[in-house]
């Protein structure tokens, strides 16, 4: 028998959903621009340094300082998410939305479809709403044949799936 929701406040990002999370995200030692007009990141996605400034392309890092930085970056998702959910969640449900928000931004994130359904305690419909988040600029990333965002779209889906697998008795 599956164990209960628990509070938000309970609730803290799994350790295998940070490496997870930092397998999705793929590590590099120095700065890159993952894809054409995007911002610079580093090491496992970080997108700021450790004072929070902005990563510049030339910035390099090692796999223990970036795994650090990622555990920093996740609380402020974290934070996010305990600030705009206000429902009871599986550890897994948890560990896939502060992931998305982690990917989409926390001001995307809290002002989604996802959380309104999420809010409304329509669990499956807030899983569904993962599904939603496609595209990259105009590129619908779940077209078949895509070779610009097809990470996205098979991240998205994974999302999806561990999200529904949640919703299981």
């Amino acid at each position: 028998m599956r164990s209960p929701r628990n509070a938000i406040a309970a609730l803290a990002f799994s350790a295998a959903a940070l490496i997870g999370l930092a397998v999705s995200e793929g590590y590099t030692d120095q700065a890159i621009i993952p894809t054409k007009g995007d911002v610079p990141t580093l090491g496992f996605g970080t997108t700021t340094r450790p004072d929070g400034t902005a990563v510049r392309m030339g910035d390099k890092t090692d796999p223990v300082q970036a795994l650090q930085r990622k555990a920093r970056d996740l609380e402020k998702f974290e934070g996010a998410l305990k600030a705009c959910v206000r429902v009871p969640l599986h550890q897994a449900e948890y560990d896939v939305y502060v992931d998305h928000a982690y990917n989409i931004g926390a001001g995307a994130f809290c002002s989604s479809t996802l959380v309104r359904r999420l809010n409304a305690q329509d669990y499956a419909g807030a899983c569904e709403a993962i599904l939603m988040w496609r595209r990259v600029g105009a590129q619908d990333c779940s077209e078949p044949g895509n070779r610009i965002c097809w990470g996205l779209w098979e991240r998205r889906k994974a999302a999806h799936a561990k999200c529904m697998g949640a919703q299981q008795p």
